[in-house]
């Protein structure tokens, strides 16, 4: 028989995210080079992914009736 399992629920135990020092039940674990893990919460991880793509021109042109095309 398959086991749906909810993803909002999990088992883990609280930890402390190395870049904002908050201890967090919604976390991510990264494994360096070294084997070592980092621990980041999903904010820092949304704050550090918030402009990946985004050059340094970049707007959003078609907020103020321009369509590039």
């Amino acid at each position: 028989m398959i086991e749906s399992t909810d993803p909002k629920i999990t088992e883990k135990t609280p930890a402390r995210c190395e870049e904002c020092d908050r201890e967090m039940d919604h976390y991510n674990v990264w494994l360096g080079p070294g084997n070592e893990e980092r621990i980041v919460c999903w904010e820092c991880k949304s704050r550090e992914e918030k402009g990946f793509f985004a050059q340094r021109g970049f707007r959003r042109g078609a907020r103020s009736g321009y369509i590039p095309r």
